[in-house]
C-alpha cells in the first residue's frame, strides 16, 4: 500500500546486496538524481538537507544557519577556495559564497543539477562565485593542492568507498587544508537484530539511493585513513528531542507552516495526487507518480529513524589535513 510500512527482510543489508550496490553506485546516483531532483525542489528548496532546529526558528533559517556553522569551522572569507562535495543544485554554495565571499566550486555526478545549478548562480549575480561541474567526486578533476577548504553536507552517504572520497578531497585541499561536513549514520541507538530498526534502515537505503548506512565510527575512521586529523565531530542533532528544538524530521511529520505544507505528510500526499493526474494526462512524465510514492514511503521511513533516535542526517565532523596525498587513486 502507498506510504504503508516495508516488510524487514535483511536482503539489502547482506554483504552481497551492498556490494553490488557499490559496484553501481554511479548510475545509481545519477538515475536517482534525474529522478528526485524537481521533486526535492518542489518540496525541500535548493538546499537538499536537513539541518537542526529550535523553536521559534523557522525551516529555512536552521538550513541556512548549518550551513554558516560549516562556513564558520573552516574560517571561510573573501579570497578563499573552497570545494563542494556532492553540491546539488548549489543551494548551500550560494548560501555560503553571499555569506562569506569565497570563490566555490562544486561538484555532482548529476548534469541535470549542473545546468540548474550553474542558471541559479546567474540568475543570482554569483556565477564569478560559485561554480558547478559535472563528475564523480570519487575522482576530482581539479589538481593537487586547489583548495583551501572543502565541505560536504549529506552528500558523501552515496559514497561507495568513503577512504577514496576523502582521500581525493584530501589530495585537492592544500597543505594543513580543513575539511567539514554532516553525514548520514545509524547511532548507537540501531540494533542490527532488531528487525524493525532494519526495515527503516533498509528503507532509508532504498528510498535515497544509498550503498549503506554506517555508524559514525566508520566516518571517522575513513577520514584517518585519507590523512586527516579529526579536530571535532559529534552529532548535531544531540538534542533532536530536547525541549528547546523541533526534531530535525519534523518537517516531514506533518507539523508544519501552511508555507512548508507540500513537506508535511499530508502535503505530500496531495502532491501525489496531483503528480497521478499530471501523469495520466501525460503532463508529468512516466514514472512521476512512483517517484513520488517513493519519496513519500522513504520520508515515513526518515521519521521513525528519527523518533527512534537511530539514525541521524547530521553527524559533523570537521578535519585538518596533516598526510599529503599528491596523487588521485
Amino acid at each position: 500500500m502507498f506510504g504503508g510500512a516495508r516488510k524487514s527482510t535483511g536482503a539489502i543489508t547482506s554483504d552481497e546486496s551492498v556490494e553490488g550496490r557499490k559496484q553501481r553506485y554511479a548510475d545509481m546516483v545519477n538515475h536517482f538524481y534525474n529522478l528526485v531532483t524537481d521533486f526535492y525542489e518542489w518540496g525541500w528548496g535548493q538546499s537538499f538537507h536537513f539541518g537542526p532546529r529550535f523553536k521559534d526558528e523557522t525551516f529555512v533559517e536552521s538550513i541556512k544557519r548549518a550551513e554558516y556553522y560549516l562556513a564558520l569551522r573552516l574560517g571561510m572569507k573573501a579570497g578563499m577556495k573552497a570545494l563542494d562535495v556532492g553540491c546539488g543544485v548549489g543551494g548551500p554554495m550560494r548560501n555560503i559564497a553571499m555569506f562569506t565571499g569565497s570563490n566555490i566550486e562544486g561538484i555532482t555526478i548529476n548534469e541535470y543539477q549542473v545546468k540548474i545549478g550553474n542558471k541559479y548562480n546567474e540568475n543570482t549575480g554569483l556565477a564569478h562565485l560559485c561554480l558547478l561541474k559535472q563528475g564523480d567526486f570519487q575522482n576530482l578533476p581539479w589538481p593537487d593542492k586547489y583548495f583551501d577548504v572543502a565541505y560536504e553536507i549529506e552528500a558523501t552517504c552515496h559514497s561507495p568507498d568513503r577512504v577514496q572520497t576523502f582521500s581525493g578531497v584530501n589530495r585537492v585541499l592544500k597543505q594543513g587544508g580543513l575539511f567539514a561536513g554532516y553525514e548520514w549514520v545509524v547511532t548507537p541507538k540501531y540494533d542490527p537484530n532488531n528487525k524493525d530498526h532494519v526495515r527503516i534502515k533498509e528503507g532509508i537505503e532504498v528510498g535515497n539511493g544509498l550503498p549503506t548506512l554506517v555508524p559514525a565510527s566508520h566516518i571517522l575512521d575513513c577520514m584517518e585513513k585519507a590523512g586527516f586529523e579529526i579536530i571535532d565531530s559529534y552529532d548535531a542533532n544531540r538534542g533532536v528531542h530536547a525541549a528547546n528544538e523541533i526534531p530535525w524530521y519534523d518537517t516531514l511529520n506533518g507539523k508544519m507552516s501552511v508555507s512548508g505544507f507540500r513537506m508535511t505528510h499530508l502535503g505530500r500526499l496531495v502532491t501525489h495526487s496531483m503528480v497521478w493526474t499530471l501523469e495520466l494526462l501525460r503532463i508529468a512524465p512516466e514514472g512521476s507518480t512512483k517517484v513520488s510514492a517513493l519519496l513519500n514511503a522513504t520520508a515515513i521511513d526518515l521519521c521513525d529513524g528519527g523518533k527512534l533516535e537511530i539514525f541521524t542526517p547530521s553527524f559533523f565532523f570537521f578535519g585538518k589535513k596533516v598526510k599529503d596525498i599528491t596523487s588521485s587513486k
